[in-house]
C-alpha cells in the first residue's frame, strides 16, 4: 500500500502466517458479511472501501450479456463467468462459443497468456507453444462478449472493449441493477476489458442478488450455470470450483489481488 492510499485506514490485519512459532507475514484487507435480509451482519475494516473486484464482477458482465440476448447452454455460460485454468475442456468450450457466432480465436481482443493450469502450461511449453488469447483465463468472457455483439449486430472488432461500446454500456448499467450502487469509477482490467470499481458491500449485494434471482431471469441463469458447472468457472484444483462443489447452493467467484465473493440462496453473502 502506498503511503497516501485510502486503503491504509480502510484495511485491517486479517491474518498472520507463522513459521516455527514466529510471524513470517501479515495479511491486510477488509471483509463484509450480509445477513439473510441483506443488512450488514459483520465487517472487518471499512466495508464502504472502493476496490476493483476484478474477475469477481464476471457475473455482472455475464448477466448483461444474457439480458442482451446471449443464449448459451449452462456449461458454456459458466465459462463466460470463468477465470478458467486453460485446461483442454475450457479451450474447447471457448472455441464452441466463438464458432456459434461465426468467429475464431483471432477475433478475441483479450491479452495472451499461458494456461493457469500447471500441467496444461507444461504441455504447451514442451511442445514449443507460446502464449495465446484462447489460453488466457478470461477468454470465455471475451468469447461471450463477442457472441453477444454478433447477436445484436454491434461492432465486434477491437472496439467491443471500449467503454463507449453498446455492450460495455449495458454492463455498466447492470452494476447498479445488481448492487444498488453505480460504479465508483472504471479502469482497464488485465485482460483489456473495462473494470468497474465498487464498495465491498456492493460486491456482496451483487452475489446476493444473483443467487436469489428467479431461475428464468438473466442473473438467475448465470447463477444456475455457475453452480451447475463449477469446473468451468475455475478448474478441478481451483478454490472457487472446490468451494462450489463442496457447499450445495453456494455461488462464488474469485478475482485478482485477493478478492473473493460468495453468497447462499438464503441471502447471506460475504465479500473480501
Amino acid at each position: 500500500m502506498s503511503q497516501h492510499s485510502p486503503l491504509d485506514k480502510a484495511f485491517v490485519q486479517l491474518g498472520v502466517t507463522t513459521r516455527n512459532g514466529h510471524d513470517e507475514s501479515m495479511h491486510y484487507g477488509a471483509v463484509v458479511g450480509l445477513a439473510r435480509d441483506g443488512s450488514i451482519e459483520f465487517a472487518l475494516g471499512d466495508p464502504s472501501t472502493i476496490v476493483y473486484p476484478r474477475s469477481s464482477t464476471k457475473p455482472i458482465q455475464a448477466t448483461a450479456m444474457v439480458a442482451s440476448g446471449l443464449d448459451l447452454p449452462p456449461r458454456l455460460l459458466a465459462l463466460v463467468c470463468a477465470s478458467h485454468d486453460g485446461s483442454p475442456m475450457h479451450l474447447a468450450a471457448a472455441r464452441e462459443i466463438l464458432l456459434s457466432a461465426g468467429l475464431t480465436e483471432d477475433d478475441l481482443g483479450n491479452t495472451k497468456d499461458y494456461p493457469l493450469n500447471d500441467d496444461a502450461a507444461a504441455e504447451v511449453l514442451r511442445g514449443g507453444g507460446v502464449k495465446t488469447k484462447l489460453q488466457m483465463n478470461c477468454s470465455g468472457k471475451h468469447s461471450g462478449m463477442l457472441a453477444t455483439c454478433v447477436h445484436n449486430s454491434w461492432s465486434h472488432d477491437e472496439t467491443y472493449l471500449h467503454e463507449s461500446h453498446p455492450l460495455q454500456q449495458r454492463i455498466t448499467q447492470m452494476v447498479p441493477e445488481l448492487s444498488g450502487e453505480d460504479a465508483a469509477f472504471i479502469g482497464i482490467d488485465g485482460c483489456g476489458a473495462p473494470a468497474h470499481a465498487m464498495s465491498l458491500t456492493a460486491l456482496a449485494r451483487v452475489f446476493r442478488t444473483v443467487v436469489m434471482s428467479d431461475p428464468t431471469s438473466a442473473p438467475g441463469k448465470v447463477a444456475h450455470a455457475m453452480r451447475s458447472h463449477p469446473e468451468m468457472v475455475g478448474g478441478p484444483r481451483r478454490d472457487v470450483t472446490l468451494l462450489m462443489q463442496g457447499v450445495p447452493g453456494l455461488l462464488g467467484k474469485d478475482g485478482a489481488e485477493g478478492v473473493f465473493a460468495i453468497a447462499m440462496p438464503d441471502g447471506r453473502a460475504v465479500s473480501l
